[in-house]
């Protein structure tokens, strides 16, 4: 990325020229400017400070709130265009997934509803994803929003994926089914189902998760379909590798202008550092288990670790833009080359970093939502924290951040909060499900 650049706008009356000392400190600014800044990216984006969807009250469990998802109503008629949120919210009684809704693009947010687990009583406790049918499967119609994630009870005894539905854009939940149902939420001696992630191909809905069921994996990734959201086929592995020990999780899915698709996902175990980034690509999203992993590794040469977000923008060329966010900082990894192993690049954002980051194009094409809901950990609540970043090459900076002011709802009475970063960014997946998990 390089400096802005200045200059006078068309009609300006001209300048004096510079005299020879200022002309030479303007060489060493450029010149230093040269040494720490990598070259210019592809993306850029305008800068503005974070805001804040939701805050924590004082008396929440720590962490207070993470793994936030988000979705934008493209099948949904008038409704379209309404942005939809939630994220895991820690409490003292039975959690639920929380439902916010922007009417404007972002700028301000207000919850509208709640999932709440009818089912087993646990709790949707943890993963929440959030997706828009672009097509009726079975009797739910094109524009039913589904929402799952892991209902688990107080004692983390079993997991289950449950899925529900809204018909009214998020206002209000029915129960559909359950995806799948693991044992307890334990990685060292459970057989746990974590982290599911949507996606419809044809007339089938696929759901992508975590799975430690096998006994012949510590963990794996693995896929169901179905036709009518109710029934679920045999379970596929789509991430299963030696040695057992290796931990392969969190998929997430993006579909590519030349009709492939993209898995990223981390890979607990892998050769370039644990829970290195990696992702396949095939013509065929339910065949991702033929297909060969590959390292995330930047034109820099660095590889990005844990809770990777994929998601793809029609922006910054004929292939459009691959933007991936990891949890090893607050970098955003980009490829206009459909995902060309030698087309990494990254840029800076100020959007707070965070595990599992959530990310959401918007209508525009270039605009980026990104949302962080901390760290984890057992002693700091962290808020849900946003930002707009502008991949669109015409912007002027590839550092910066483009946000949009929020207004607090319900409980965001504490205001925006603070984020500290931990002194190690790595929160490995038994940090991510172990004490700081077993709080809420």
């Amino acid at each position: 990325m390089s400096p802005a650049q200045t200059g006078a706008s068309p009609g300006a009356a001209p300048r004096p020229r510079p005299t020879a000392p200022l002309l030479l400190l303007l060489a060493l600014i450029v010149a230093a400017a040269t040494l720490v800044l990598p070259a210019a990216d592809p993306a850029h984006a305008l800068s503005r400070p974070s805001q804040t969807v939701y805050t924590p009250p004082s008396n929440a469990p720590a962490p207070g709130s993470n793994y936030p998802r988000a979705l934008r109503l493209q099948h949904s008629g008038t409704s379209n265009g309404t942005l939809l949120a939630t994220f895991e919210q820690y409490t003292n009684g039975t959690p639920v997934f929380p439902i916010y809704r922007s009417t404007d693009n972002g700028n301000t947010w207000k919850q509208i509803s709640s999932v709440a687990d009818t089912q087993n009583g646990w709790g949707m406790r943890w993963q929440p994803e959030l997706f828009e049918l672009p097509t009726a499967i079975g009797d739910f119609p094109a524009g039913t929003i589904l929402a799952a994630g892991d209902s688990v009870p107080g004692d983390r005894s079993a997991t289950k994926i449950d899925m529900y539905a809204s018909t009214d854009h998020g206002v209000t939940w029915t129960f559909v089914s359950n995806i799948a149902t693991g044992g307890a939420a334990s990685e060292t001696n459970g057989t746990p189902v974590w982290e599911p992630f949507f996606l419809v191909s044809g007339s089938k809905l696929i759901v992508y998760y975590s799975d430690q069921r096998d006994p012949n994996h510590s963990q794996k990734l693995v896929h169901q379909t179905s036709t009518d959201g109710v029934n679920w086929g045999p379970v596929v592995d789509d991430v299963a590798v030696s040695p057992s020990s290796a931990r392969p999780g969190m998929a997430t899915v993006a579909k590519l202008p030349n009709g492939k698709y993209v898995v990223t996902y981390e890979y607990g175990g892998a050769p370039e550092g644990n829970f290195a980034v990696y992702y396949k690509i095939s013509s065929d999203p339910e065949a991702f288990g033929s297909v060969t992993g590959q390292v995330l590794k930047t034109t820099d040469g660095y590889v990005p670790t844990s809770s990777p977000y994929v998601t793809w923008l029609p922006t910054g060329g004929p292939n459009g833009t691959l933007a991936v966010s990891a949890d090893s900082n607050t970098d955003l990894f980009l490829n206009t080359q459909n995902g060309a192993a030698n087309a990494w690049t990254r840029i800076q954002s100020t959007v707070p970093g965070g595990y599992s980051r959530g990310m959401l194009p918007l209508a525009d094409g270039h605009s980026l939502l990104v949302l962080s809901g901390g760290y984890g950990g057992t002693t700091t609540r962290y808020p849900v924290s946003y930002g707009t970043i502008d991949l669109s090459p015409t912007a002027t900076r590839a550092t910066s951040v483009t946000v949009a002011s929020a207004p607090l709802h319900r409980h965001d009475e504490a205001g925006t909060g603070g984020y500290v970063r931990p002194r190690s960014s790595r929160h490995s997946a038994s940090c991510r499900r172990g004490a700081w998990a077993r709080s809420s």
